[in-house]
């Protein structure tokens, strides 16, 4: 677990990793936790609409490093989205989620699977021959149904509905937004 104002840390970290790439300079803050490992998710909205949303499901570097590359990426490379302009990034609001270690989910069959959610305090990855995909716990918002939940996660993660042999995971987040746009 992260201090509860980690968020003062990481909303800069990541907003400084994206203005760099824009030449912009920026603070970049600095905390010892930051080099521990850690596995996140940073989301850019504009206006309240998905902008870029990038992320590791897994610890597998330095939280601090964690949260710069998805910045940079949920910016510039996610393929659902044109690459932020700089004109965009003064406008944007950023989120960070920092995961813990996900938890499988051992279940009989949909209806099973959808009674062991927690609808708002679990984000889901659901997994097929290949296929994945991943829901944060904030996704829950625009689905609060285990049923539909599953089911956009399903299409997704490029299935046509929910199939045998599905495998889910669980994992729970720390979420820090930013409140009003840096100047």
């Amino acid at each position: 677990m992260l201090p509860e104002d980690a968020g003062r840390v990481l909303l800069p970290l990541a907003r400084a990793a994206i203005a760099a790439e824009f030449d912009l300079s920026r603070p970049e803050p600095s905390a010892a936790w930051l080099g521990e490992p850690g596995a996140s998710f940073v989301t850019l909205t504009i206006d309240g609409q998905l902008r870029g949303c990038i992320g590791s499901l897994l610890a597998y570097q330095p939280l601090g490093i964690d949260v710069q590359q998805n910045a940079r990426r949920a910016a510039f490379q996610d393929r659902r989205f044109p690459p932020l302009t700089q004109g965009e990034f003064s406008q944007t609001t950023i989120e960070v989620s920092v995961l813990t270690a996900p938890e499988r989910i051992e279940f009989t069959g949909l209806a099973d699977a959808q009674r062991q959610l927690q609808p708002g305090i679990d984000g889901v990855t659901l997994q097929r021959d290949g296929h994945r995909a991943t829901f944060l716990p904030q996704v829950w918002k625009q689905l609060p149904k285990p049923v539909a939940f599953l089911r956009a996660l399903c299409e997704k993660a490029g299935l046509a509905g929910w199939e045998d042999g599905v495998a889910l995971e669980r994992y729970r987040v720390q979420a820090w937004k930013e409140e009003h746009l840096p100047e």
